[in-house]
Order: C-alpha cells, then sequence, then structure tokens
C-alpha cells in the first residue's frame, strides 16, 4: 500500500494514538506533565506550561500523591491522565499500581480518581488505545505485560489481560529471564507491541480495545540483534515502520510494518554512538517528527541525543549527536508543530528545550535547562 493511501487511512487513528508526544496539531502554549521518579512526598506530577513562541517552559502546578510515577500517558481527548505508581518501594515485592487522575483544567491540576495492580513489579511504560478505551502496561522487572478497561469517567478497570513472557538471551548480566520494556498500541489500534529487553524480541499481540483483551498475533514475535536489549519503540507517522531503540547494544533497529496483518520485517540496525566513543552507554527514547522527516534516541552515559534523517523508505541516516546537557537522558518528547524537542535527563535532574531546524534536522538548545527532580516521563497535551 502506498504512503499515499496510508497516509489517508490512518490519519485519524494516528492522530489519536500519537497524543503522548505529539498530537499533529498546533498550539501556541501546551499543557505538559513531567513525573518526578522519586519516593515519598519527593514523588510527583509537575505541570508546566510550553510557550511555543519563545520555546520556554513555566511550572504551574504539583500533584505530589503518587510516588515514582516512572511513566505516563494520556487519554487520546486529553481528560485523563495516567501514570505507575510505586508505594514505598519501586520494584520490590509488591506489585506496582496504575493510578487514573482526571484532568481537572488548563492549570495542571489533577484528580485521582482509582488505581489498579499492574500485576508485576518495575511497571515501567503505558500506553492509551485510540478510542481511550484500553490501557496497556509492561512490567520489567517480572517481565509481563497486561491491559486494563477505562470506565467512561476514565478510571480504570482490573486487568483483564495478562501475559507472562518466557526466555532469555546472551548477555548474563541483564537477560537472563525477561524484562517488558514497552508496550505500544499500533497506529491502527488493532495490535499492541512489547520490547523486552530481557529475550531480545518483540512480541506482538492482537487488541480488542472493546473489552482490553490480547490474544496472540500471527506473528507471535520477531527478534533483535543478540544482546541488543530493545528497550522502547514507536511507530512513523505512516504507520509503515517500527523503530526499536536497542538499551544495550547502542542502536535503533528498524521495521518494516504491514499493517493488515500485523508482521514486521527487519530491514536495518543502526548505532546511536560515535564510532569513536569506547565507554559505557545505554540507550532509553526515541521519538519521530510530525511530519516523519527526523528520528531521535538518547544515550545514557554518553550523555547525548542523536539525530538521523528518515527516507521515503523509512531508512535512517546519521545526521549527528549533540549533548544533552544533562546526565543520563531519559525520555523524549516533540512539540506538534515540530519545532522543538523536550528532554528529560533523570539523574542529571533537568529538562532541556532543543530547537529543531526543520531543513536538517538538526538540535540546538534552546535557553538554559529547567532544575526538576528527577524527570522520567513527558506528556504533551495541546
Amino acid at each position: 500500500m502506498s504512503r499515499l493511501v496510508n497516509r489517508i487511512l490512518l490519519s485519524g487513528l494516528v492522530a489519536a494514538a500519537l497524543l503522548v508526544c505529539s498530537r499533529p496539531a498546533v498550539a501556541d502554549e501546551l499543557l505538559v506533565f513531567v513525573s518526578a521518579f522519586a519516593p515519598g512526598d519527593e514523588g510527583a506530577i509537575h505541570a508546566f506550561t510550553f510557550d511555543g513562541d519563545a520555546g520556554t517552559l513555566k511550572q504551574i502546578h504539583r500533584t505530589s500523591d503518587v510516588e515514582h510515577p516512572f511513566f505516563l500517558a494520556a487519554s487520546p481527548d486529553g481528560r485523563f491522565l495516567y501514570s505507575i505508581h510505586a508505594p514505598g518501594q519501586f520494584g520490590g515485592e509488591q506489585d506496582e499500581l496504575v493510578a487514573a487522575f482526571e484532568i481537572v483544567s488548563r492549570n495542571g491540576e489533577l484528580k485521582r480518581l482509582n488505581q489498579q495492580s499492574t500485576r508485576g513489579t518495575a511497571a515501567c511504560y503505558l500506553d492509551v488505545d485510540a478510542t481511550g478505551q484500553t490501557v496497556v502496561v509492561a512490567n520489567y522487572l517480572t517481565g509481563s505485560v497486561a491491559a486494563f478497561p477505562v470506565n467512561e469517567d476514565g478510571s480504570l478497570g482490573e486487568s483483564v489481560s495478562f501475559v507472562q513472557h518466557v526466555g532469555a538471551s546472551v548477555n548474563p548480566d541483564r537477560q537472563t529471564e525477561p524484562h517488558a520494556h514497552c508496550f505500544v498500541v499500533s497506529p491502527d489500534n488493532r495490535f499492541v507491541f512489547a520490547a523486552d529487553l530481557g529475550i531480545d524480541q518483540v512480541l506482538s499481540y492482537r487488541l480488542n480495545a472493546d473489552d482490553a483483551t490480547l490474544t496472540p498475533a500471527r506473528q507471535p514475535y520477531v527478534r533483535t540483534p543478540p544482546g541488543a536489549g530493545p528497550r522502547h519503540l514507536t511507530f512513523d507517522p505512516d504507520g509503515e515502520h517500527l523503530y526499536v531503540i536497542n538499551e544495550l547494544d547502542n542502536s535503533v533497529t528498524l521495521f518494516d510494518y504491514d499493517a493488515p496483518t500485523g508482521i514486521l520485517i527487519e530491514q536495518q540496525t543502526i548505532s546511536t554512538l560515535p564510532d569513536d566513543f569506547d565507554g559505557t552507554s545505554y540507550c532509553a527514547d526515541l521519538k519521530i517528527t510530525p511530519d516523519g522527516q527526523y528520528l531521535y534516541g538518547t544515550n545514557r552515559g554518553h550523555d547525548s541525543i542523536a539525530a538521523y534523517r528518515i527516507d521515503d523508505q523509512g531508512r535512517l541516516t546519521l545526521l549527528g549527536i549533540e549533548p544533552s546537557l544533562g546526565k543520563g537522558p531519559q525520555n523524549l518528547a516533540i512539540t506538534p508543530d515540530g519545532r522543538f524537542l523536550l528532554c528529560a535527563n533523570m539523574p542529571g535532574n533537568n529538562l532541556v528545550v532543543f530547537r529543531i531546524d526543520p531543513e536538517t534536522g538538526l538540535i540546538q538548545p534552546e535557553g538554559d535547562p529547567l532544575s526538576m527532580p528527577s524527570p522520567s516521563c513527558i506528556v504533551l497535551l495541546d
């Protein structure tokens, strides 16, 4: 199917599914939620406004009754926010929780609706399907995924689907058991894909959003290079390609995506680091501009952001690698107009705004980094 046909067929669903980090619309001022990954009162969800003209963030609210909110996801209509919640210890003996919040107003105030068990530990990723009826979660430490039905008021029902991953891979320190690191709904809303760092696989499930049920897909999984450690994945805006950032070998792997069948076909793996780097670094996150021209991925250790051009076949060409201006770049978000990239340097305790050059794809910092404790996830709402 041609890129033009896919763009026409998928444009509505893509607009909803990509809300978390880039809804394809232009807004002068965005509402921004950033999680502070910490215990007790230090753990919180910070709300900011983002001035799309000046490229600046201004804090407007702080919700503190949520601990270790490692990852966030918003409903497609922008009315609800879902967060990991781990009272006491993250990745301990007790299962983590998913907390549901109503976004009360544009001042960033959140009203807690309820919470449900993730049925696993070290819960590290959330996504919401395009209809807003299903929330999915990945549990890193226990290597499992689950799905929750969403009630009409935005609250969550108990998980109705749960899958325990099995297996291992070649890294004796990090891959002796499954470690599901993300769980992402496809742009057509028919499949959910899990990147499992522990077994070097991207696993595929069919999604029935009406009742939040998961069933094995025709192609149950694909492998990434041995020892790669797939961490996060994202689709291009046309829904024709899926990109996986590999934490352990510092690379990005491209798969062609066949929407009717959900089948993935590996096409390319490219490094995120300079050829002469010989230190220790681990990838974390990746994001694509709304026009599908550029992809960015983070390096923790090298503490940088790699920028790539995406060609008509989805293939990547490295443009440059720029400092993230903070230690451990954990999460990225791109504004809906594609002009700015926001970076959360979690151990560096800051947020950085970069301006994206639309002609070259290269990034430059816009102003000074903004201090905040342990930022781990960024959500943009127009």
